[in-house]
């Protein structure tokens, strides 16, 4: 006998900062000159009537100054605004450690961290002595991470992985070494979160790489997978896209700019 489906999730992005760039900066190959669409920073929340889930948990003002990114909000209160206190969520995605997506750890005091080994094992191993790889993590978040790890609230996974009914994670790679993608049963549906598996959609439709990359036959593969996952190719959410803010409707018109709802069909 089959399962029923669970609850659908109701799934939100959140917008905290922005930063102009430049196309080589998103594809390679592409001209030094051409110029590009701003690139978006988000954090993303699920909820359904039985569980609240946080998916990666941003930067904060100071690392926002240093690395030159146009800071609005803090995530934390950006959760607020859509209702959830940060320190009661009991389970945090991290789809990897670099610093736009695993700072603020100590926002999620109650929280369990969901990781794939190998981004564990990336992000403290023999690459981050070659400053192209490190650049892209924060020193002090991984060692947040470290101390997590030690406290007990670091929950592994090797490739996929359940976190509750409905919500599973994916290795996908190629960005990083653990990089994963988070799929969300949905009233649309099956919904994807790509993270950084696909920073526009423009990389994975165009099939342009993403030049911060660790192995880019895993980030090529990584772009059919993300398709596989959906029910629907339009149902894959880049990670950095500024075209996410347009496509989907924001919850509320107080909420215009700062989230939109991605459990709907693409209005563009």
């Amino acid at each position: 006998m089959s399962q029923p489906d669970p609850p659908p999730f109701e799934v939100y992005a959140i917008r905290y900062a922005t930063v102009e760039r430049r196309a080589a900066e998103n594809f390679i190959g592409s001209d030094a000159h051409e110029t590009a669409a701003r690139m978006d920073y988000f954090v993303w929340l699920l909820r359904n009537e039985h569980h609240t889930i946080v998916v990666d948990t941003g930067f904060d003002a100071a690392a926002a100054q240093q690395r030159r990114r146009q800071f609005l909000r803090s995530p934390g209160d950006g959760l607020k605004l859509l209702g959830v206190d940060p320190a009661t969520v009991a389970e945090v995605i991290l789809t990897h450690l670099h610093y736009d997506h695993a700072g603020n750890l100590g926002l999620f005091p109650a929280a369990r961290f969901h990781l794939q080994d190998r981004e564990m094992a990336f992000a403290t191993g023999r690459y981050m002595s070659q400053e192209f790889f490190s650049r892209s993590y924060d020193l002090d978040d991984v060692l947040d991470t470290v101390r997590l790890v030690h406290g007990r609230r670091v929950l592994f996974h090797d490739g996929d992985g359940t976190i509750v009914p409905g919500v599973t994670v994916h290795r996908i790679g190629g960005h990083t070494r653990g990089l994963q993608a988070v799929r969300v049963w949905t009233r649309v549906g099956y919904l994807v979160l790509a993270s950084d598996a696909a920073h526009y959609t423009a990389n994975r439709v165009e099939e342009r790489p993403f030049p911060i990359v660790a192995d880019v036959t895993e980030m090529v593969d990584g772009w059919r997978r993300l398709v596989e996952l959906a029910s629907a190719p339009e149902h894959v959410v880049p990670g950095h896209d500024p075209l996410v803010m347009q496509h989907y409707q924001a919850p509320s018109p107080q909420l215009e700019g700062i989230a939109v709802r991605l459990d709907e069909k693409p209005c563009k």
